[in-house]
């Protein structure tokens, strides 16, 4: 190793934990967008596996935090923050399950939706990265990209609601209705949870910048 090597500051394992989370989860929203586009298994099967991998490394989180005595954020605030971009691909993932098992076919309101819930991911994601580097105001404006994101989920949200809903022509209609509502509901969920996250994101801004 060279004697560089030896001064160098070492890497937050917490941070590199949390930046796993959302980088798994910014690739599961990537294979989420491609499952609407051409109603792709295998982007399917790669949802559910990521799932199954960012899951572990929330279970490798939370045990290092329990055997760790001091921690470099709020012991809470990394536990808050890594179980919030938990859900994010979790609904991401129930949302593959339940169009498969409810036979939906995807709308364009819901590659929209996606695609603003993948640009949101990855700014948390690059606001994770600037944690570790102490660069908190840069750290910020990846926050407040995210929330601003997540806000246009929201109104995607209630214009596909709104189109939904209007004017059923028989039960059937209703049916598919409800459905299609259901899918919707998961995206605005996993929105949901994207803001929460950047609010976890800039509480530990606020107490450490």
């Amino acid at each position: 190793m060279p004697l560089r090597d030896l001064f160098k500051p070492r890497r937050n394992k917490f941070i590199d934990l949390l930046a796993k989370q959302a980088s798994l989860t910014v690739e599961g929203l990537s294979a989420l967008k491609q499952y609407l586009s051409r109603h792709d298994q295998e982007a399917a099967k790669k949802v559910a596996k990521l799932e199954e991998e960012a899951d572990e490394t929330r279970r490798i989180l939370v045990e290092d935090l329990m055997r760790t005595f001091v921690t470099p954020y709020d012991r809470e605030d990394i536990f808050t923050l890594s179980r919030e971009i938990d859900d994010i691909l979790d609904y991401a993932n129930t949302t593959v399950d339940e169009m498969e098992i409810l036979e939906v076919t995807p709308t364009t309101y819901m590659g929209r939706m996606v695609s603003l819930l993948y640009d949101a991911a990855h700014e948390l994601y690059l606001a994770i990265l600037r944690l570790e580097d102490k660069h908190y105001t840069v750290a910020n404006e990846h926050v407040q990209r995210a929330k601003a994101l997540e806000n246009r989920v929201e109104t995607v949200y209630r214009e596909a609601i709104a189109d939904l809903f209007r004017g059923p022509k028989n039960v059937k209609h209703v049916m598919v209705m409800l459905k299609v509502r259901e899918i919707y509901r998961h995206l605005s969920n996993a929105a949901d949870r994207i803001d929460m996250a950047a609010n976890v994101i800039a509480d530990i801004i606020m107490k450490t910048g």
